[in-house]
């Protein structure tokens, strides 16, 4: 607070603030719980006319425990979805601009074939159409 105006952003929450699991599953979850316990209140503790904002990403919203979405703490969300067919077209040619691709390769194909796939997934693929030479140590 004595940083303010701050931002502060976290990324991976899911990683700490899943859904409360069931106590007696270890000393590592009770761990998690208190740091998830630790979080919560220090995000009760923030006032709206501090000059402090917290952004939190994950990609699994579904597994988050409601007290950390409860108004108050998170206010609001904002969901960045997987590409559609042209923009995961875009995201290709992007990422294949410096590498060396196997003759043939057709970027439109790939982007259509993989309907749901986030940037990352697309240059994973992208990994895996390269020439051999291209990972050569010599």
């Amino acid at each position: 607070r004595e940083h303010a105006p701050s931002i502060i952003f976290m990324d991976e929450i899911d990683s700490i603030g899943s859904a409360t699991m069931e106590s007696g599953s270890g000393n590592g979850d009770s761990e998690v719980q208190r740091t998830m316990l630790k979080l919560l209140n220090q995000l009760d503790a923030f006032e709206a006319s501090n000059k402090i904002k917290v952004l939190m990403a994950t990609n699994r919203i579904d597994i988050l425990d409601q007290a950390l979405l409860r108004p108050g703490r998170i206010d609001r969300k904002i969901e960045f979805p997987n590409p559609n067919a042209d923009s995961r077209d875009d995201i290709l040619k992007i990422h294949s601009r410096k590498m060396n691709l196997m003759p043939g390769i057709d970027l439109k194909k790939i982007a259509e074939k993989m309907n749901g796939a986030s940037g990352a997934e697309l240059k994973g693929r992208l990994n895996g159409v390269q020439k051999p030479s291209q990972y050569s140590t010599t």
